[in-house]
């Protein structure tokens, strides 16, 4: 009887469970049956999938407290995706499991939907592709609930997501106008109406329009029931109000986050205590308050996790009362503590690298300007200015040394014997010194610790034993060796001390003498030797005398970097100030003195009118005495002007009058050194030595320009030149005739002297009208050889026949009658003997016959 009630009650139970699961039958069993299963089931285990996924994102994501937060917390890589590959594997389990929902479990019957569960998995399915960045499917998911599911409880969170979605993709003006419409036409609940407010702010942010959001972000912290959202919003609030220079409205919002303490992530307390310090200016009366307030924020063992800004902020509050080398430690120990935090290292090494160019100390500065780089978005406008900033620096620091090293030297030479042999015993002595007491740390560092591993437990159990058995002793053993011996390589003869680098000669000579890196350059003996520095003393008057104009243009270069490019303009007066002091050449001293003008009257220094007059009476001709007597006058405007010169310089190249370009640019950079134009000068001198003279010397010419100019556009682009032009033009080896097989086209070539103008002009007057009267659609040119020799070029034959049948017209045409010497070519050979000026080989070689 029990078998047959248990036989009927689990027959009924499949019935109805088959009754139930279709879902084309609008039945309370049938809605209740899907109902269920999608809530507990699919929905129930897509949305802990989801809310996992939000996790690994909240866990992941790094705030950038430098600029304004966003109002979700939310990394956007700023592409729009349309599928899902490769994205976040809990979102695309989220999203299967809300369509397996609407697949499985949704009953549209009579196009209404009759399962209570479906919008949810609707929503599920939008939220988990908002957050895999796919904006247009998910706006679509939203969309889809707002029209099907007029009566679902989920239409206020649907609208909310779709402006956020909205929002994403640049439509702030339209989200805007839909949460206006939502507010007046909805009864939202407090924690929607909170979220609506926030991602409405977040829209005026975009917008630009701070106050606004300031407002909107304010409702958001009324309604909000999270504390970690409240606090979120309070900070942005803080951040807008400092952007509009309210600072004490921005540290009110501080302080109420302050006050929600332990309530919120701890991250956004300790920002908000950093925000309010910076926010209040460092005087004396406050300077010993500020600096308990940040000690007592360091040594809270809560705050361990946060002293990467915290040492950050005490290195700004040192600098701004100047004590420097406590804001460089604590620089340095931000640095040691942070992690995953490329904006707070940029800020720490630019902050290192400016001090370093402030003192002077370039190639430091350079070595931090290159960390910067390294910690910052190649696309941002910083990086841009840093990059700018860098490549200028590599000037700055190739001019100091010229000037540390010519200096030096200059200095050396100018003293008496018996004083050189002083200064130099000193220096020897000071090495010495120094050595011997590196020497004997090293053997007290040693035996110390031999001494008290023998003291140890271990050293005395291992008396006797194998050394390298024990791991302690053999770390002793690795510092006794490395102290004794340095780092030595695994190789034969690895005892041998004297591996010193050879140096070439050009090294030997730009050694400074006075910087205390022998050590590294020279022997032992060397370094050590009296006669080896005596010798290496420039004897020659003419060398000193060169190393000095080499001082002063350095020096004239690193005033116009400081004043153009850094707007340091005391350091620039120094340096134009030390070039008139040091007996310059003619060329850098009406230049300084005007750069040193402009630079006084900036400054508003009253050396202005003397320099001024001095300008104008010792130099009454030139161009800046006529810039100073009449400001109206432009400078591109005057006849002698940098541009103008250029330009006439330039019509000359196009002209091929190469010669004149060529001495007329020489004559131009000297007159117009330091002058941005000079790169350009030099650039089109090259290219007119190369028409003139060939591939040997424009190779050279380029080179010079490539090394001595590479920061400027001109430099870069001689030295594209060279790595992708130069080898192009590299190959000497003619075609013959059989070679072009109708792919290139031939040219007649008339040659002539240099001086034979009016001949050779007459002669392409002829070829012009013959080619005129044969229909021809050749084109002639006048194209300049050497020094000596000219062509008269008839170009664009099809083939070598047509080419010499031309010639034949020529000679037997009485209107033409041309009997002069001419010869057929390749446009690529006519380019090889252009280029490499070689055309008796290709007469030797071409034009004779084959033995």
């Amino acid at each position: 009887m029990k078998l047959r009630f248990n036989f009927l009650f689990y027959l009924l139970g499949a019935g109805v469970m088959l009754v139930g699961c279709s879902t084309k039958k609008d039945s309370f069993v049938n809605r209740n049956w899907h109902a269920l299963n999608t809530k507990y089931n699919v929905l129930y285990n897509g949305n802990l999938a989801f809310e996992e996924g939000r996790e690994q994102l909240n866990e992941s994501y790094r705030d950038n407290y430098w600029e304004i937060l966003p109002v979700e917390r939310l990394e956007v890589s700023g592409e729009i995706k349309l599928d899902s590959e490769d994205n976040n594997p809990n979102f695309l389990k989220a999203e299967e499991k809300a369509a397996k929902a609407i697949q499985k479990h949704s009953m549209d019957i009579s196009d209404l939907e009759r399962n209570p569960q479906t919008d949810e998995a609707f929503l599920l399915l939008g939220k988990s592709r908002y957050f895999d960045e796919r904006y247009i499917p998910a706006l679509e998911a939203f969309n889809y609930v707002l029209r099907k599911y007029e009566e679902s409880d989920k239409l206020n969170e649907a609208t909310i997501w779709r402006e956020k979605t909205n929002i994403r993709l640049g439509y702030e003006e339209l989200a805007i106008e839909n949460l206006k419409r939502l507010f007046k036409f909805e009864r939202l609940k407090d924690q929607e109406y909170a979220d609506a407010r926030a991602i409405m702010g977040q829209a005026y942010i975009n917008l630009n329009a701070p106050d606004t959001a300031i407002q909107e972000l304010k409702t958001a912290v009324a309604y909000t029931r999270k504390p970690a959202e409240r606090g979120r919003y309070l900070f942005i609030i803080g951040q807008l109000f400092n952007q509009l220079d309210y600072k004490d409205s921005a540290n009110i919002a501080f302080d109420k986050i302050i006050a929600l303490n332990r309530r919120i992530p701890r991250v956004y307390l300790i920002n908000a205590h950093l925000r309010k310090i910076q926010n209040t200016p460092v005087d004396p009366e406050n300077e010993e308050d500020l600096l308990e307030y940040l000690t007592e924020l360091e040594e809270d063992r809560e705050n361990r996790p946060f002293l990467d800004i915290i040492y950050r902020q005490l290195a700004e509050h040192h600098q701004q009362t100047g004590s420097d080398s406590l804001a460089l430690s604590y620089y340095n120990q931000s640095l040691r503590k942070t992690q995953l935090k490329p904006q707070l290292n940029a800020l720490n090494y630019q902050d290192l690298a400016d001090h370093y160019f402030d003192e002077n100390s370039y190639r430091t500065a350079g070595a931090y300007y290159d960390s910067v780089l390294l910690n910052l978005d190649e696309n941002t406008r910083t990086f841009r200015a840093i990059r700018k900033k860098r490549d200028n620096l590599d000037d700055v620091i190739a001019y100091e040394e010229v000037v540390q090293y010519t200096d030096s030297v200059i200095q050396i030479y100018n003293m008496s014997p018996v004083e050189r042999e002083i200064y130099f015993q000193n220096h020897i002595d000071s090495l010495k010194a120094v050595a011997e007491a590196e020497a004997l740390k090293k053997e007290q560092q040693a035996s110390t610790g031999f001494a008290a591993f023998a003291e140890t437990k271990g050293g005395k159990q291992n008396k006797g034993k194998f050394y390298f058995y024990n791991i302690t002793s053999l770390g002793y053993g690795k510092t006794a060796f490395t102290n004794k011996w340095g780092n030595r390589e695994l190789e034969d003869n690895w005892r041998w001390s004297n591996k010193a680098r050879i140096l070439t000669e050009q090294e030997a000579l730009t050694a400074d003498l006075d910087s205390g890196d022998e050590a590294d350059l020279f022997s032992e003996e060397q370094r050590y030797s009296l006669d080896f520095y005596l010798d290496r003393i420039p004897k020659d008057p003419l060398v000193v005398d060169s190393l000095q104009h080499e001082r002063n243009f350095a020096n004239y270069q690193l005033g116009l970097i400081y004043k153009e490019k850094f707007k340091e303009l005391m350091l620039a007066a120094g340096k134009l100030e030390r070039v008139l002091a040091s007996n310059p050449e003619e060329r850098l001293i009406l230049p300084s003195k005007y750069n040193l003008l402009k630079i006084y009257e900036a400054v508003d220094s009253p050396l202005w009118e003397d320099m001024r007059s001095d300008i104008i009476q010792n130099h009454p001709d030139s161009r800046y005495a006529a810039i100073l007597t009449n400001p109206e006058i432009e400078l591109s405007a005057l006849e002698n002007s940098p541009d103008s010169r250029y330009g006439e310089l330039f019509r000359a190249f196009r002209e091929q009058r190469f010669l004149e370009v060529i001495t007329g640019a020489e004559k131009s950079i000297n007159q117009f050194t330091g002058d941005p134009i000079v790169p350009k000068l030099e650039l089109l001198k090259a290219n007119a030595i190369g028409r003139l003279q060939g591939f040997i010397a424009f190779k050279e010419a380029l080179n010079y320009v490539a090394l001595n100019y590479p920061n400027s556009p001109e430099g870069k682009q001689a030295q594209t030149m060279i790595d992708e032009q130069i080898p192009q033009l590299e190959n000497k080896e003619f075609s013959r005739a059989n070679d072009s097989k109708g792919r290139e086209n031939w040219k007649v070539v008339f040659p002539f002297k240099r001086y034979q103008v009016e001949e050779a002009e007459k002669l392409a007057g002829k070829l012009e009208k013959s080619l005129k009267d044969l229909n021809y659609k050749n084109r002639v040119s006048r194209d300049i050889y050497d020094l000596e020799d000219a062509y008269v070029v008839v170009h664009g034959f099809p083939s070598r026949d047509f080419a010499l049948g031309y010639l034949e017209l020529l000679k037997n045409n009485k209107d033409y009658l041309i009997e002069r010497e001419n010869f057929v070519i390749l446009s690529s050979n006519y380019k090889i003997i252009q280029v490499h000026k070689n055309i008796d080989d290709y007469r030797n070689t071409i034009q004779s016959p084959k033995p």
